[in-house]
């Protein structure tokens, strides 16, 4: 089988096994939710090991796609798959985070645990399945499929409001996907083909592209999510599990940025130019407005969340900068976030599956129960914040750079993100780690274990490694960037 499909459906192996176990045996007992988390965990861990090998297989000097797939499927409709230089590495990423939210949810998950397990490796191949599908109604499917059992994922296992959280993450997702629909179809019904390599060389009118753009923008942005179609994120990630926030924060939110970057801007590059003042607005109030919101919160989890929507906002504005250097900036943000914000995510795991609260006003004095801990939710921190040094740095300073050739005006009111950040970030590192332990239930936390460290090294790792050598991404994915910026400069007369 080749390699894109064995990747995307690997996954689904670990599906049956479950299924197998859980029809017969029985559902509740020990060895069989032992079991099926190991099955869960090998299963992810082997996709894992076949994304490394696409990865080193991949040719960087290559700017189309590569390991391509083509076979009819039905009505006319084609199963294409493939993968480039912006693609290629959100495999890998997807591939890397879903084994450390395995671990994650080894002790925290309680009840239906097959269940759970079977959602995260259905939604590990959906994912996947997006970022290498080149017809644009696979595409689809996989994206909006997505949605199942994110949904499930919050709505099943999330905290008290859960219901009311999944339904407002599927509503808003699902209402911006219909008008992408219905642009697609008009897209085939024009180009009389549903292939996106096709798509993105063919001339679609002027006037038409206006409104397939901002069809594709319904749905994209309200995925980031950009302002104001954001509060959906705050309420999801409060009640998502710490699984499903790593994976809300590091993997779905990605799929915005992916998609402006697949379709936006190379499929309609005039009505791309023509919304850029729109995007860089709305980025920059998402950049400044969602920073003082999340300094004034007490939940910490929903501090992160309101901090992943500034993040996107660096992205955004980086992708529309129409330059290499912004778009290079942006594509590196989304896989710093994808690591950084799924760290920290997993670090307020640690002390909720502990105390079971996620009120900042809990804790205090960590840093004397806790050393370890505290030693690695500093090093995110300040990734979170943009430290040289870490790989949030790299993102920011390019999307910002590419900005400004671009807007003056949008780059600097953007640096004051920069600064915001550090203020919210640090207030809640001040916050819940120093100073002396004030509440006694705090006397007895005990500091991570042998599991809790084996997740985090690997993410340590990467946020130091991309922090000091950025040019391990660029090497993949400067071709790639570099043909789609000329696509989009040549459509635009440039």
């Amino acid at each position: 089988m080749p390699i894109l499909s064995l990747i995307t459906y690997a996954p689904l192996v670990g599906v049956v096994a479950i299924l197998a176990l859980r029809l017969f045996g029985k559902p509740d007992d020990a060895r069989t939710v032992e079991s099926a988390k190991w099955i869960a965990l090998i299963t992810t861990l082997a996709t894992l090991a076949l994304s490394v090998l696409l990865v080193v297989q991949f040719n960087p000097a290559d700017d189309g796609f590569q390991f391509l797939e083509e076979k009819t499927w039905f009505a006319g409709l084609f199963y294409r798959m493939g993968v480039d230089g912006i693609s290629v590495l959100f495999v890998l990423l997807t591939a890397f985070l879903m084994p450390l939210c395995i671990a994650a949810s080894w002790t925290s998950i309680t009840k239906r645990v097959l269940e759970y397990m079977i959602a995260f490796l259905i939604l590990e191949t959906l994912v996947i399945g997006v970022f290498c599908a080149l017809d644009i109604v696979l595409f689809y499917i996989f994206f909006e499929f997505s949605l199942v059992p994110m949904f499930l994922i919050i709505g099943i296992w999330g905290g008290a409001r859960r219901v009311y959280a999944a339904y407002k993450f599927f509503l808003y997702t699902l209402l911006g996907s219909v008008l992408m629909l219905a642009a697609i179809l008009a897209m085939i019904g024009i180009s009389h083909t549903s292939s996106i390599p096709e798509l993105m060389v063919y001339k679609f009118d002027p006037a038409v592209q206006t409104w397939l753009w901002l069809a594709f923008f319904a749905s994209f942005a309200v995925k980031m999510p950009m302002w104001p179609v954001h509060t959906w994120l705050p309420d999801a990630h409060v009640e998502a599990p710490t699984a499903g926030s790593v994976i809300l924060a590091g993997i779905l939110l990605k799929l915005g940025g992916y998609g402006f970057m697949r379709f936006s801007l190379p499929m309609f590059p005039q009505a791309s130019e023509l919304f850029t003042p729109l995007i860089f607005a709305l980025s920059v109030v998402a950049i400044v407005y969602t920073s003082l919101v999340a300094f004034r919160q007490t939940d910490i989890k929903k501090l992160i969340a309101y901090s992943s929507v500034a993040h996107m906002g660096f992205v955004t504005m980086g992708i529309f900068s129409g330059n290499a250097v912004g778009e290079q900036g942006a594509l590196f943000q989304m896989l710093s976030h994808g690591v950084i914000s799924g760290a920290l995510f997993l670090c307020v795991g640690v002390v909720y599956d502990r105390m079971h609260t996620r009120e900042i006003a809990f804790y205090g004095g960590l840093v004397n129960r806790m050393p370890w801990y505290a030693a690695t939710f500093m090093l995110f921190t300040m990734g979170n914040v943009g430290l040289p040094g870490t790989s949030g740095f790299v993102g920011e300073i390019m999307t910002m750079t590419g900005t400004y050739g671009v807007s003056t005006w949008t780059a600097l009111i953007a640096t004051t993100g920069v600064i915001l950040s550090a203020v919210y970030a640090l207030n809640l590192y001040r916050a819940v780690i120093f100073g002396t332990v004030t509440n006694p239930k705090l006397e007895a936390i005990a500091d991570l274990d042998w599991r809790e460290v084996a997740i985090f090294a690997p993410l340590i790792a990467s946020t130091l490694v991309l922090g000091v050598y950025p040019q391990s991404i660029f090497n993949l994915t400067q071709t790639s960037v570099d043909h789609l910026v000329s696509v989009y400069q040549a459509a635009l007369g440039g």
